[in-house]
């Protein structure tokens, strides 16, 4: 007897969602669009929607999902913890002090006088390759662990696509007003992550950040 193959596929359409907002629908591209495939599926076979944000999808509450989540969600079938709930795990069970990378680099900056901490990373509350707060956490691990402010530098990414084009300005403002809180930490440079974080292989660009 041979065996029947009932196939599935699955199609992952990035941006393509649902507005629970119908007053909003005349600004929705997606409602406006011509899309006769789509309108016969959703007319002839059964449909439901899931959550793409926040804690269904292993972010923080209230968090914007975005691709990489996505992806990772429905391939696993099941809610997975991102880099961003584990971290916030991370610093409020205050883990990172017992961390073995953590220890090797604080005592190689104490062990000798012209060693430095470079903290490199973008600095926004985008959620997707930082937070601000991880940032304020490791400071303050550091100055726990007798590093001064002289010993600890910060290279700054600011944003701009997961947050609004002109906001970096404002993230560095946060950041300087809680260096000053911490009392640890000094803004060494500042790029933006169209030259530090290319992730299309163009290393021109990296190379010059």
């Amino acid at each position: 007897m041979t065996a029947l193959r009932t196939p599935v596929l699955l199609i992952i359409r990035d941006g393509w969602g649902q507005n629970p907002q119908p007053e909003q629908n005349r600004f929705n591209a997606v409602h406006l669009a011509q899309k006769p495939c789509d309108d016969q599926l959703h007319a002839r076979y059964p449909r439901t929607l899931v959550a793409a944000s926040g804690l269904d999808v292993g972010l923080p509450d209230g968090q914007m999902g975005n691709s990489e989540v996505g992806h990772e969600n429905i391939g696993a079938g099941r809610i997975v913890d991102q880099e961003l709930v584990r971290l916030n795990k991370l610093f409020s069970d205050k883990q990172l002090a017992a961390n073995p990378v953590w220890r090797a680099a604080v005592a190689r900056v104490q062990a000798a006088p012209s060693a430095k901490l470079h903290l490199m990373g973008i600095v926004s509350d985008g959620g997707v390759h930082g937070m601000l707060e991880h940032l304020y956490g490791i400071l303050r691990q550091a100055k726990a662990d007798g590093l001064t402010s002289g010993q600890v530098f910060i290279h700054a990414f600011t944003d701009g696509r997961d947050t609004p084009p002109q906001s970096g300005l404002g993230y560095i403002q946060q950041l300087e007003v809680k260096l000053r809180e911490i009392g640890l930490g000094q803004i060494a440079t500042v790029c933006g992550r169209f030259w530090a974080m290319d992730r299309d292989n163009r290393w021109e660009r990296v190379q010059k950040a």
